[in-house]
């Protein structure tokens, strides 16, 4: 005998269908139906009807083995066996994450393929996988943000024993594994929510579709909803931590942000587990109020992705000054990002023309995850190229070097550490030919507005889209990309093997630099990264730290001489004391 609930406060009649029959559910209290099904066990598919309408999906549905448009189907959690008792996931301030979406990991696209890659990233020196969203959504393939049933992993994917598989083995290998979730909206196709009641409001909207109800009526059961979610994965799928998706569209009013709610109920969670659990925001507001503790008037999440960082590096790696990226350029602004976490904060923006962001100095580096590239930052652009396809081989060995040696937390997107130059385009499978025409026609309305010809633009709806996408597993076996792939192991291991690398105060990076002849020395305790983004050689002073020995070099050539560096052209070196120096 299984008892189900469901929210439905507008309805006056609602039934289960379920084994053929039509069960009529009893009215509660708040809008609650609830009914005793004696056939509702595991496996069993079911769904509801509201006021003869349907049948629809459970909004918690665990399970849509038919798509967003299909019966639901029960889960029972218990029946797994996990392999994982006493498994601890690293603290994130020790933390190598990589980023992969299920679907273009492997040539399968399933949670079962990429476990036969697992021992790629443990040998690269990874400790954190971070999942791209596998709530399910409408059709075979796509990026994971249009998800509509938040609570079933993606049956292409192989649903929610494939899931619980995938994470079974990371940790057997010792890998955490990080979800991306979407708390700001739901996608367009197979979104049934608004027919149970006010889960979303016309109040605010978003980008990409109604914004969910945080703090209008009724709204104390939808944060439940999310808040239940949020759970669901951490406990019923053994996940160590949440990526937050596009916190800056998540509009609350209430006294108490929805965020600092999650965050403070995944710490009880943390405590009735004995599980270390870890919440990541994504935020375009530069707002460390996010990241610090309720204490100090924070919402209390763990870190948020740090895109000064990225936009900074890239724009002086890549010298593209188009859009956001209109704000950087300087070697100032990497350096200010080194050593302020924020490179806008409380300062004037052009982009945005308005000032933006507030100071975040006093936070320690793990507060912050930065990148050279992510999904968004190879997805959004018109041909999806990766930084390996925009940057010569030396300043992508520097921008590596700058990732894995800076204080914040670094994180690769899958394929990044061999220099993949396989695209990671935007794709999609919408079933509805009108929705599909309509994200096409918006695609390259976007990019046409940035200078593209459209008819370049990749049809996202195109299954060859897609399968472009897909890493080439035989890359990494080449050159010049196993050259690149040895390059990230020795600095991956070089961070953590490191001890100045354990110091993540803001306050203890030093950092100079010269625009006009392009080159950064940045210094971490008695470590110094000495970066040559010039075409030619150069010999740089070197700071008074005592350093005495090349630790790693992306180039041959290096060469220290009293006090002196002599650098390649766009090359970088890490250098430190002898092995017997006295610190």
């Amino acid at each position: 005998m299984t008892a189900l609930r469901v929210w439905a406060p507008s309805a006056g009649r609602v039934e289960l269908a379920c084994c053929g029959e039509c069960l009529p559910m009893i009215a509660d209290a708040d809008g609650w139906w609830s009914v005793e099904a004696p056939s509702l066990e595991h496996g069993v598919d079911y769904a509801f009807y509201l006021d003869g309408e349907g049948p629809f999906p459970d909004p918690r549905s665990p399970w849509q083995p038919q798509g967003v448009h299909g019966s639901s189907r029960w889960v029972d959690h218990a029946r797994f066996e996990w392999h994982d008792a006493g498994w601890q996931a690293p603290p994130l301030a020790a933390a190598v994450i990589e980023e992969i979406h299920i679907g273009t990991f492997t040539p399968e696209g399933t949670f079962e393929a990429a476990i036969d890659r697992l021992d790629h990233l443990v040998d690269l020196g990874a400790t954190h996988v971070e999942l791209m969203p596998v709530a399910a959504f409408p059709g075979e393939r796509g990026w994971g943000y249009d998800g509509v049933d938040l609570y079933a992993p993606h049956h292409g994917y192989g649903g929610p024993d494939g899931l619980k598989r995938l994470v079974d083995a990371c940790h057997r290998k010792g890998l955490a594994v990080l979800l991306d979730v979407v708390y700001n909206h739901l996608g367009p196709s197979g979104n049934y929510l608004a027919r149970f009641g006010p889960y979303f409001t016309h109040v605010y909207a978003t980008p990409w579709g109604e914004a969910i109800n945080l703090d209008q009526a009724h709204s104390d059961i939808v944060r439940r909803f999310l808040l239940d979610d949020a759970a669901m994965w951490l406990e019923h799928y053994h996940l160590d931590g949440l990526r937050i998706d596009a916190i800056h569209a998540i509009v609350d009013t209430s006294a108490t942000h929805f965020l600092e709610t999650l965050a403070r109920e995944v710490r009880a969670l943390e405590a009735q587990l004995g599980r270390h659990l870890v919440v990541i925001a994504e935020s375009d507001l530069n707002d460390p109020r996010v990241i610090r503790s309720p204490e100090a008037g924070g919402y209390g999440l763990d870190a948020q992705w740090n895109e000064d960082f990225h936009h900074a590096l890239h724009a002086v790696l890549t010298g593209e000054h188009g859009g956001y990226y209109r704000d950087f350029g300087r070697l100032a602004h990497v350096a200010w990002a080194l050593t302020r976490g924020l490179v806008y904060d409380g300062r004037y923006s052009a982009y945005r023309q308005r000032s933006h962001g507030r100071p975040a100095a006093d936070l320690p580096g793990r507060r912050f995850v930065g990148c050279l590239q992510n999904h968004d930052q190879v997805g959004n652009r018109a041909r999806g190229e990766r930084s390996a396809a925009l940057l010569s081989p030396g300043l992508l060995r520097v921008g590596a070097a700058l990732v894995l040696t800076a204080p914040f937390v670094p994180l690769l997107f899958q394929g990044e550490e061999w220099g993949a130059l396989t695209p990671f385009l935007y794709f999609t499978d919408h079933e509805d030919p009108a929705l599909g025409e309509a994200v096409r026609a918006g695609r390259r309305r976007e990019f046409a507005a940035f200078g593209w010809d459209p008819e370049t633009i990749p049809d996202p709806q195109a299954r060859e889209t897609f399968e472009r996408s897909r890493l080439d597993w035989g890359e990494p076996g080449r050159e010049p990309h196993a050259s690149v792939l040895a390059w990230y192991r020795k600095l991956v291991a070089l961070r953590r093997g490191h001890p100045a690398f354990g110091d993540d105060r803001l306050d203890s990076v030093d950092v100079q630099f010269d625009e006009t002849a392009h080159w950064l020395l940045m210094r971490r305790g008695t470590v110094v990264l000495a970066c040559n983004l010039a075409r030619l050689a150069q010999r740089l002073e070197l700071p008074e730290t005592g350093v005495s020995e090349v630790l790693l070099a992306s180039e041959p050539g290096v060469a220290l001489e009293k006090g002196m560096i002599h650098l390649p052209g766009e090359s970088v070196a890490i250098l430190g004391p002898s092995p017997d120096a006295s610190t």
